[in-house]
């Protein structure tokens, strides 16, 4: 089968990052990437226009860079506590996910999106935690997250 090619618009993971010209299936082109915004052909004439686009791409993904590492700097003082009703076994009746991280991030004031929270299982358990936050390509930071018997508050 053959492959199509398109230029990234947006960083892609395991695909490839903004500008980037890439390979892949006619099926995930078009029923992905391109009606996400994520991809554009690569015509010549789009290969030209990203090829002027590149400076002010290279400026934008350094601002967006500093942000996040400014981001990150607060983000490392932060602290987010939940109390759960907790089990006779130490297990917690329903659990701590990266959309309730997300959300008690937006409680405090900080804009995070639960995709960014890059917690592999939900915690089930109380305890204190060590979550990472992707907040750009290079830039993750961990945050504490403490979680309570809401009983014992």
């Amino acid at each position: 089968m053959p492959m199509m090619e398109l230029l990234l618009k947006e960083d892609v993971d395991n695909l490839g990052v903004r500008g980037d010209l890439v390979k892949v299936k006619p099926g995930y082109g078009r029923n992905y990437l391109l009606p996400r915004g994520l991809a554009i052909q690569a015509t010549p004439g789009n290969v030209k226009q990203i090829e002027l686009q590149r400076k002010t791409l290279l400026k934008k993904e350094a601002a967006e860079r500093d942000t996040a590492l400014q981001q990150a700097d607060l983000l490392k003082e932060v602290t987010l506590e939940f109390a759960r009703k907790v089990g006779e076994h130490g297990i917690l009746y329903g659990s701590v996910t990266s959309m309730d991280i997300a959300e008690a991030f937006a409680a405090k004031g900080y804009e995070v999106d639960r995709r960014r929270v890059l917690l592999k299982d939900p915690i089930k358990e109380p305890g204190e935690f060590e979550v990472p936050v992707k907040l750009h390509r290079e830039v993750t930071t961990n945050i504490k997250v403490v979680v309570k018997d809401e009983a014992a508050s």
